[in-house]
């Protein structure tokens, strides 16, 4: 099995189908759900978390903190509608709630980044529904350039926050001040880096909601206790030769970022939540 497929795998209730089956053309298919299942982690308040999702998604961006906080935590997964959508690997994601159904007081509001970002960051929808319930939120978050979206919606002015190495600069355009860093905690704003950064971004998050104790046990229970095989995981360390390689891979997609940005933070003030 390799590291997609499990990936897959791990999705668990959040995996309606893989892209390219016939479960995937179908937006009527029955989940398959395992009779076993881990009991709660813990007997208290579950606090509610709602991630939004969408067409596009980097997985990796929401599938690292939903694996932290789910055992934990009542998890939303959210979207314009129910309807089947893929990610930017081909794992088809099933929204669990609409915007429209999705509580009011939230404990948390998450999204991540990824290629379908660019489109999330014009949809007034979107934005509005992001704005208002990041306005209630007791806490505002996001992985990677995620950011991003939160910037769009008004959210991030003000703040200390982080992102994506290659987009970290830009969370300027929307008031905030970028911080090279796995995860930026300022005031109730939790922003992660990119997309490996959301395990630890979700631990972050669930020793402050509930305990240190409950996150530690999330980590173990994961075995998160990583060991790279290279040391590559940032500009610094992986070089020039690679860092080039990566920035042309992603060449398509961040030619379109700055203009996006550019155009949403000149919107940002539409959406913003008034003090």
């Amino acid at each position: 099995m390799n590291r997609r497929d499990f990936g897959g795998l791990v999705a668990g209730t959040a995996v309606a189908g893989i892209a390219g089956t016939g479960i995937a053309a179908d937006e009527k298919a029955v989940v398959q759900v395992s009779e076993d299942q881990l009991p709660v982690m813990h007997t208290g308040r579950r606090p509610e978390i709602a991630m939004l999702i969408y067409p596009g998604l980097t997985i990796m961006d929401m599938l690292g903190p939903h694996t932290a906080l789910a055992p934990a935590c009542n998890v939303h997964l959210v979207w314009k509608n129910s309807r089947l959508l893929k990610s930017d690997t081909g794992v088809v994601l099933q929204p669990s709630m609409s915007l429209a159904d999705c509580p009011k007081e939230l404990d948390a509001i998450f999204v991540g980044g990824g290629p379908g970002q660019l489109e999330v960051m014009k949809d007034a929808e979107v934005l509005r529904f992001m704005a208002d319930r990041g306005s209630r939120a007791k806490w505002v978050t996001s992985v990677c350039t995620g950011s991003l979206i939160l910037g769009a919606a008004g959210l991030l002015k003000g703040y200390k926050a982080t992102s994506h190495w290659a987009a970290h600069e830009a969370l300027a355009m929307f008031g905030a001040t970028p911080v090279a860093a796995r995860v930026v905690t300022d005031r109730n704003r939790v922003t992660g880096g990119g997309v490996t950064a959301g395990i630890d971004f979700g631990l972050t998050l669930l020793a402050s909601m509930l305990s240190e104790d409950i996150a530690k046990l999330s980590q173990l229970g994961m075995e998160y206790d990583p060991a790279p095989p290279f040391d590559a995981g940032s500009p610094k360390k992986a070089g020039e030769k690679i860092t080039k390689m990566a920035l042309d891979w992603m060449a398509p997609v961040m030619a379109k970022m700055v203009p996006a940005c550019a155009a949403a933070a000149a919107e940002m003030n539409r959406y913003a939540p008034k003090p």
